[in-house]
């Protein structure tokens, strides 16, 4: 039996995917936020998951007008932006 060949996505099954994804890391970090803030609130805190939750709709938004690349990257950059920010603020 031949092997059968791996087809690409098509760009709507990219975006769908990649809104998808965008949206359960933005329902993730909500959580964090809230989990967090129980721990010990601050306004830095707020800022810094606020911006993530701002990032991931803005991939979301761009993953539904196509630029899905460009909102793969962006998230990518940005989640490792909050991330190293939540370290910060945790040595503060």
């Amino acid at each position: 039996m031949p092997e059968e060949q791996r087809r690409p996505w098509s760009p709507r099954e990219a975006r769908r995917i990649r809104m998808a994804a965008a949206g359960t890391i933005m329902a993730v970090v909500a959580a964090v936020l809230v989990l967090r803030l129980s721990a010990h609130p601050s306004l830095l805190t707020v800022g810094v998951y606020g911006a993530g939750l701002i990032l991931c709709g803005v991939v979301i938004e761009l993953s539904r007008r196509g630029r899905t690349r460009l909102g793969t990257w962006l998230l990518a950059v940005g989640l490792v932006a909050v991330a190293a920010a939540d370290q910060l603020l945790g040595n503060l």
